[in-house]
């Protein structure tokens, strides 16, 4: 049945919103409003509390992130939430007004009023999400007009990977909710389970991809890999969806846990990658000359044999790049995207003993990388690194500039990443501001 706000809001977009135009950090959902393409102010981690560190609860950590202040890499705000629950990923709000982070265990969801990026406050706390779908482990929050959606990664019946999206209003309200497709759709038998989402309106095209349920994602990682049976409970599935009707269209095959999703915002770019954590491949989604989507491995990321384990990738604003962070072996990688049939590894680097999340500047000229996966896939002892770090990018050479170390602040784990900027020529001191005249920019 077709949903007339979604309907609207896409038709919007094709008419009168380019896509390249439509976000900044470039994992963005290309319906919010405001751009940063220049220097963001601060950015901010959603961080996993670790018993007996501090206050030991999940919290949000905000770093200044301008060469220009006198507080240039340090944090200048955290906000505690009570308890630990899996703490991990974040979204704003179309009018970025909002910052929705979640937990996988527990299935809290957490809103923060940005208007003062500086200061983030905490205004409401969702928690009727497994409850009222059954659904469980809130992952991505991707923005539509005035709704956000939500993939999660589980199910309260068995703790399963079979999942589904919720649809929530920016109230906090649940709209409607959509089950991953079981069924076999172009050829393929969907497995029903869930991880990412990213849309292109021009296409009228949103993609799913897929991971594991809360009885893996919640072992300790060690146990995980010598699990025979735990180790086929993976995700081997993306899926297109038409959006003007939320409904599933087609299943491709992408065995090894497709994570990630990004489009090229590359104007008249048809097509977007992911990684695969299991399989070590870089996969590409694109039409054919008839306009059907395919599905096809391009790329090799590292050597899969040693299971490098690819998480979080960052496509540059021209879609000539992208960056991929692998855990187990520390690694940052450049991959030249000329030619997306081909990519290119051109650049690498070590820059953790662990490394999670990736995120770069719209300007490409800031990469900024975090060390945490989940807390029971993180390394132990002095492998366990916890840190933000940001790199100045050369096109030749990552440069390190600043470091924390939240291990050494008793913080957490470090995780997502958004970006924020102060209202443009204003001092917070100044300013008390409308939504709409947020510069802000999300990472992931």
């Amino acid at each position: 049945m077709f949903k007339p706000w979604i309907m609207n809001a896409v038709a919007a977009a094709i008419v009168g919103l380019p896509m390249l135009a439509a976000a900044d950090e470039t994992c963005n959902s290309p319906y919010m409003a405001n751009l940063i393409k220049g220097q963001e102010d601060f950015v901010h981690v959603w961080t996993l509390g670790v018993k007996g560190m501090g206050d030991g609860n999940d919290k949000l950590v905000t770093i200044d992130a301008n060469p220009k202040s006198k507080r240039y890499g340090e944090v200048v705000h955290k906000l505690a939430v009570p308890g630990r629950g899996e703490a991990h990923h974040m979204g704003f709000t179309d009018d970025r007004r909002f910052l929705w982070a979640g937990r996988l265990d527990d299935n809290k969801i957490f809103v923060f009023d940005m208007v003062n990026p500086e200061k983030p406050k905490l205004v409401k706390t969702i928690a009727n999400l497994a409850s009222k779908t059954g659904f469980v482990g809130p992952h991505t929050f991707y923005a539509m007009p005035g709704r956000m959606l939500v993939q999660a990664l589980s199910n309260t019946k068995d703790h399963g990977g079979t999942t589904g999206i919720v649809l929530f209003n920016n109230k906090g309200d649940i709209v409607e909710s959509y089950p991953m497709p079981v069924g076999e759709l172009g050829g393929v038998k969907g497995d029903g389970y869930g991880y990412d989402i990213a849309i292109n309106p021009a296409k009228n095209t949103m993609l799913t991809s897929s991971f594991t349920g809360w009885n893996n994602y919640m072992m300790d990682l060690g146990k995980l890999v010598q699990d025979g049976e735990a180790m086929k409970r993976f995700g081997g599935t993306m899926v297109a969806w038409d959006v003007k009707a939320m409904k599933p269209q087609q299943v491709f095959s992408v065995p090894g846990a497709p994570l990630e999703i990004r489009w090229s915002l590359k104007g008249g770019d048809n097509w977007a990658v992911t990684a695969t954590a299991l399989t070590s491949k870089i996969w590409l989604v694109k039409q054919d000359a008839q306009g059907q989507w395919q599905a096809k491995d391009v790329a090799t990321i590292g050597d899969p044999a040693k299971i490098p384990l690819p998480v979080d990738i960052s496509i540059t604003a021209d879609g000539k790049g992208l960056w991929v962070n692998t855990f187990m072996d520390g690694t940052t990688r450049y991959f030249d995207m000329s030619n997306p049939e081909a990519p290119k590894q051109t650049y690498t680097k070590v820059t953790g003993k662990q490394v999670n999340m990736v995120s770069q500047s719209w300007d490409g000229k800031r990469v900024y990388i975090t060390s945490s996966l989940l807390a029971n896939w993180d390394k132990k002892g002095d492998d366990n690194e916890q840190v933000l770090r940001a790199y100045d990018w050369d096109g030749k050479e990552l440069i390190q500039k600043f470091e924390v170390d939240f291990n050494k602040l008793k913080l957490g784990r470090a995780h997502h990443m958004k970006f924020t900027a102060r209202p443009a020529g204003k001092a917070l001191a100044d300013v008390a501001p409308k939504a709409g005249d947020l510069r802000v920019a999300q990472t992931r």
